[in-house]
């Protein structure tokens, strides 16, 4: 039985296939079309998924959709009577998004002439936004039963769910309505700090660090915790949402208005200017709205565990990609183990979706837990060289051994690789198929990275790749994080040895390589560590300002605009001065 999953006409777009419940593939649109979180029909992420399993579309069984347009209709429609005006225009925004979901098969028919249209609309299931969030945790977990937890902006007029995950059903517990929404209160403070695209909610999590949580009884104002274990917001604070929030034009990319109201800037000051310096205060603010978010995270989880009695919990959603949060939920809350996939943000809806017919929709029995992330694209060294000739690019092709033993060499003179090996990963973090490595012990590879490529704020932190069998050793916190998902402290006595990786409050947020799921990079790694005794690289994504490079030419272009020192492409080597 094939099914594939799709996230569309929402940011981040993608698509995944399962076959009998395995995941074959799974991509992000953005990585072929090179627009970060595009928001369209992903056409070329559908057949890229088709092309993995081998297959055409009209042998798709079932076609799954992380969205559902009926979902709260009487909520929403109160919310139209509430808000006149403007609120109609909001939910007329809606409405046509919805009326793209409800016609998908028009969008196959032009990907295939010669499917029946009858045929794929009998095929479609559309499944509500947030259910999809938690199957894509919990049907991927290795849990048989499990608290659910689903955090994020909004989807489907709600923007937090919780439930229970028991065999292949999903029972919902609790949910938050639209506009009380934990995801657009980090937003609208993430505006307020100067970062006004979408997707920036990162950049406040890495400032965090440098200040100090002054104003968390101020901030608890905005977002009111609630006795039974959810939240409210104070709606003053916030510009009315009856106006839209997300808007897609017709570039397909997500514009995210300003949520702020004038009573947050009278009370949390103006907003920074791109240019204006980041003070003392701003860096006090991020502090403070990063500890108010991790303290609603906990009030939510200590809630949800007394109820369930259960010591698992499955994440996801746009708040489940706040890692600091993450790395602390074992210790500020009674579960005892956390699974978040790898992408748990609005791509992993297509997965999600897919696995809830799949497994709650269709009663079958779950496949093996998901620990890997390497589902997307993956050139062979014959293709690579062919296209590398096609340049004139000199390389040279090497055997795993020396390839390994070059790469590694490379790093400890100070140098940046960019690192193309295996299938792409699915998700927003590079874990070491498509990433660039620098050393770790270098207290000057930051200040290296952001010279020759990044171009980044420099109080974003980078990250530590380390061989699992060494977490012990270096972090205060023993876990498996292969999805580079938590944040934990390093051991105060390995900050001075490893400082490239180390952020400013003494943390990084990990990697756990297992050799068995990622062999090559695991090999690369134990390479350098029987040269320098570190089992340890810096690992950042492979991009420039765009989505993390998806084929040989993407991978080829960043590095011909940048400064990186070597490629590395599969066995394929080019370097800058011609000595490979």
């Amino acid at each position: 039985m094939y099914i594939l999953g799709l996230n569309a006409y929402h940011a981040d777009s993608s698509a995944a296939i399962f076959k009998d419940g395995k995941m074959i593939a799974a991509t992000e649109e953005e990585r072929f079309r090179r627009q970060k979180h595009w928001a369209g029909f992903p056409s070329m992420a559908i057949q890229f998924c088709l092309k993995e399993a081998g297959i055409s579309l009209s042998q798709v069984d079932h076609i799954a959709i992380g969205r559902d347009p009926s979902a709260k209709m009487n909520k929403k429609l109160l919310f139209l009577l509430k808000n006149p005006g403007g609120g109609f225009n909001a939910v007329l925004d809606r409405l046509k998004n919805a009326r793209k979901v409800a016609s998908l098969e028009e969008e196959f028919v032009l990907l295939d002439k010669t499917v029946d249209k009858a045929i794929i609309k009998s095929r479609i299931h559309q499944v509500e936004h947030h259910r999809s969030h938690l199957a894509s945790a919990f049907f991927a977990s290795p849990f048989d039963e499990a608290a659910l937890l689903s955090i994020d902006g909004s989807g489907d007029f709600t923007t937090t769910m919780t439930g229970i995950g028991r065999g292949n059903q999903i029972e919902v517990l609790d949910s938050v309505d639209f506009p009380h929404s934990v995801g657009l209160f980090y937003t609208a403070f993430t505006q307020l700090l100067g970062f006004p695209h979408y997707g920036d909610e990162y950049k406040v999590m890495g400032l965090a660090p440098y200040g100090q949580p002054k104003y968390v009884d101020k901030l608890k104002e905005v977002l009111v915790f609630g006795n039974d274990g959810l939240f409210t917001l104070d709606l003053k604070y916030f510009r009315s949402a009856k106006s839209g929030i997300v808007s897609y034009g017709d570039d397909h990319i997500p514009v995210v208005a300003p949520l702020y109201s004038p009573l947050m800037v009278e009370k949390f000051g103006a907003v920074r200017k791109k240019e204006e310096p980041l003070s003392q205060y701003h860096k006090d603010l991020a502090a403070s709205v990063q500890r108010v978010t991790e303290e609603l995270i906990f009030h939510i989880l200590n809630h949800l565990q007394k109820r369930t009695g259960l010591n698992s919990v499955c994440i996801a959603g746009g708040v489940a990609q706040n890692s600091v949060a993450n790395g602390k939920l074992t210790r500020n809350t009674g579960f005892k183990q956390v699974y978040i996939p790898s992408a748990g943000h609005d791509a992993g809806i297509s997965m999600g979706s897919a696995l809830y017919v799949y497994n709650h929709i269709l009663k079958q029995q779950r496949a093996a837990p998901v620990w890997s992330a390497y589902t997307g694209s993956r050139f062979s060294n014959e293709e690579i060289e062919q296209y590398l000739q096609s340049r004139n690019i000199a390389f040279k092709r090497y055997s795993d051994a020396e390839l390994y033993d070059k790469v590694s060499d490379q790093l400890i003179n100070a140098g940046v690789v960019g690192w193309f090996n295996g299938r792409a990963e699915f998700g927003p973090r590079a874990l070491g198929a498509r990433s660039i490595l620098a050393d770790p012990r270098r207290s000057d590879a930051k200040d290296l990275l952001n010279a020759k490529i990044k171009r980044r704020e420099s109080f974003r932190p980078f990250a530590p790749s380390i061989l699992k069998e060494y977490v012990g050793e270096y972090f205060e916190v023993t876990d498996e994080v292969p999805f580079m998902e938590k944040v934990f402290p390093i051991k105060k006595e390995k900050h001075t040895l490893i400082p490239a990786v180390t952020h400013a409050d003494g943390t990084g947020r990990l990697q756990t390589v297992d050799k068995a799921v990622t062999p090559r990079y695991y090999e690369l790694i134990e390479a350098f560590r029987k040269k320098t005794g570190v089992p340890i690289l810096l690992n950042t994504s492979f991009n420039e300002n765009e989505p993390i490079v998806n084929s040989p030419h993407d991978a080829l272009e960043c590095y011909l605009r940048t400064n990186m020192d070597m490629l590395v492409l599969e066995n394929c080597v080019i370097t800058r001065n011609g000595s490979i």
